[in-house]
C-alpha cells in the first residue's frame, strides 16, 4: 500500500508532475505489448518518471525501505508481459530518460540512457557512418533499456548477433538504490564475474537498466534486398540451410508461410505468385555494388537448387523498404485476425530448422488451429503464431495443448522457449521445464542475493 506520505516523498524526487495516479493513468500502464488480457488488478498504484539515474537510486530507496513493488517499464513494446504491474505497486516509467550521453567515435562506442528509441541511437550513429546492429521489429519505438533488459534481437542477428553482443557497459540502479556501474570501454576485461552479461536479459528482476554503453561497427557501405519465392515451406527452409552451408551468409534472413503473404498482401503492395508456399526476405550488405551482385547470384543459385519458383532483386532504397515493411508488419497484421493471437518465439539449432517447421505444421494440423509460421530463418528463430478465440474454452483448451507441444518440440531438438522476447509472465510456467532444477535453483539464488525483498519487477520469469 502506497501511502500519501509515500507519494509526498517520491512527489519531491520527481517532481509532483511526475507522478502519475488518476484511473486513467495507471490503467495505461497496465498492460503492453503481449496481447495479455486487461486485468484491473494489473493497474499500478502510483507511474513515477524518473528524468536520472539519482532519482531511479532514490526511487529505489524509498520502494526497498516500504517494501513496495517496481516495474520498470520503457515502450511497452514487449511480447511476454514484462511491463505488466503483476502486484500493483510503482510503474517506473524511463521514458524521460532519452539523452545520448556520448558518441565516442574513435573507440566506436556511444552511451546512451534506457529511454532512447533505437531508432534514434541507430540514425544519431549512421550520421557518423557508425552501426549499430540488433533491429528488433519494434526498432522504431522500442527502447535501449527494454532491448538490454529482454536481450533483443532481430532480423540482422544471423550475421551480427544480438544486442548482447554489443553490451560494453551498463549503469545499473540495485533493489536498495545502490547504483552499479559495470563494465567499460576497454575491449577485454575478465575481472571478476561478467556484471554486465548477468543484467542483460534479465528482465528487470535484478536491477534497474538506467544507461548502456554499447559497441558500434563501421556502417556497410552499400545494402541489397532480394525476395525468393517457393512452391513449399521446406524448400524455403533449405534455402537457408544450403546458403549458409556454403559459406553464404546474408544480413538477414526472413522466412513467411502463404498464410503471412496473404496477410500481408492484404496490408501492403506484394508481387505474390500464385504458386508460392513460402518467401525469403533477405537482406546483403557489402563494399560496393559489385559485392552485392555477387552475393545475390550465389544465393539466386542455392535458392534455384532447392526449388525457387521467383526471385527478385529490389531496384531502389524504397521498393527494399517496401519488402521490409511487409515483415516488421507482420505480426501486427496477423493478430488483427483473430480475437487472440499466441506469438510464440522459440529458437532452435539451424540444422534442426526445418524439421520444426514440419512439426509445427503438424501440430496445426492435429488440433485444428490456425497457426502463421514466420521468423528469423537465418538464426534459427521462429515465431509460431496461434490465431485462436480463448473465450471458447474447448479452443483455449486445444490451443494449451499446442503450445505445449511447440515448446516439446523446441526442446527435444535442444532448442529454447524464447530467443528474443523473453519469459515474463507468458512463458514462465514453462521455464523449468528448459532450465531443469540446478538450473532455477541457481536463477533463484541469484535473485534472492541481489533483490532479498522480491520488489524488483515480481511474477516475472517465475
Amino acid at each position: 500500500m502506497i501511502t500519501d506520505e509515500i507519494k509526498k516523498k517520491i512527489r519531491a524526487i520527481v517532481g509532483p508532475e511526475n507522478v502519475l495516479d488518476s484511473d486513467l493513468e495507471r490503467f495505461s500502464y497496465s498492460y503492453d505489448s503481449s496481447f495479455l488480457p486487461l486485468l484491473p488488478a494489473n493497474k499500478p498504484e502510483i507511474v513515477v518518471r524518473p528524468l536520472t539515474t539519482e532519482e531511479v537510486a532514490k526511487i529505489m530507496a524509498v520502494a526497498y525501505e516500504y517494501e513496495i513493488p517496481v516495474t520498470p517499464r520503457g515502450a511497452a513494446s514487449g511480447r511476454t508481459g514484462g511491463s505488466v504491474p503483476l502486484q500493483g505497486g510503482i510503474s517506473l516509467s524511463l521514458d524521460r530518460m532519452t539523452r545520448i550521453v556520448e558518441l565516442d567515435e574513435k573507440n566506436m562506442m556511444v552511451t546512451a540512457e534506457a529511454g532512447v528509441r533505437t531508432i534514434d541511437l541507430y540514425n544519431h550513429c549512421a550520421a557518423r557512418g557508425l552501426f549499430y546492429p540488433p533491429d528488433p521489429a519494434s526498432w522504431k519505438f522500442s527502447t535501449i533499456g527494454g532491448n538490454v533488459a529482454e536481450n533483443a534481437g532481430g532480423m540482422r542477428a544471423v550475421k551480427y548477433g544480438v544486442t548482447s553482443d554489443y553490451v560494453m557497459g551498463l549503469d545499473v540502479v540495485l533493489a536498495d538504490g545502490t547504483v552499479l556501474q559495470t563494465g567499460g570501454k576497454a575491449i577485454k576485461n575478465v575481472t571478476g564475474y561478467d556484471l554486465k552479461s548477468l543484467f542483460t536479459g534479465s528482465e528487470g528482476t535484478l536491477g534497474i537498466i538506467t544507461k548502456a554503453l554499447l559497441r558500434l561497427i563501421p556502417m556497410p557501405k552499400r545494402r541489397g534486398t532480394l525476395q525468393v519465392m517457393f512452391g513449399s515451406l521446406d524448400d524455403g527452409c533449405a534455402t537457408i540451410h544450403q546458403m549458409l552451408q556454403a559459406g553464404i551468409v546474408p544480413a538477414a534472413a526472413e522466412i513467411m508461410d502463404r498464410f503471412c503473404l496473404d496477410t500481408a498482401a492484404r496490408h501492403s503492395r506484394i508481387d505474390l505468385n500464385p504458386a508460392a508456399a513460402s518467401c525469403l526476405i533477405i537482406e546483403i550488405d557489402g563494399e560496393d555494388d559489385g559485392a552485392l551482385a555477387t552475393q545475390a547470384k550465389q544465393i539466386e543459385a542455392v535458392a534455384k537448387k532447392c526449388g525457387s519458383i521467383a526471385f527478385r532483386a529490389a531496384g531502389s532504397e524504397e521498393e527494399s523498404e517496401e519488402l521490409w515493411a511487409i515483415r516488421r508488419g507482420l505480426s501486427s497484421a496477423v493478430a488483427a485476425l483473430a480475437p487472440n493471437r499466441l506469438g510464440e518465439d522459440i529458437s532452435v539449432p539451424r540444422d534442426a530448422f526445418p524439421e520444426v517447421v514440419r512439426r509445427i505444421r503438424a501440430i496445426s494440423e492435429k488440433y485444428g488451429l490456425t497457426i502463421a509460421v514466420y521468423g528469423h530463418a537465418g538464426d534459427g528463430n521462429l515465431h509460431p503464431s496461434v490465431l485462436c478465440d480463448l473465450g471458447n474454452p474447448e479452443e483455449a483448451k486445444r490451443v494449451h495443448q499446442a503450445v505445449d507441444e511447440i515448446f516439446a518440440a523446441a526442446l527435444a531438438v535442444g532448442g529454447t522457449l524464447s530467443g528474443e522476447h523473453g519469459i515474463g509472465i507468458t512463458k514462465r510456467l514453462y521455464i523449468a521445464q528448459a532450465l531443469g532444477e540446478a538450473g532455477m535453483r541457481t536463477l533463484k539464488a541469484v535473485k534472492q542475493a541481489l533483490d532479498p525483498k522480491g520488489i524488483l519487477n515480481p511474477g516475472k520469469i517465475w
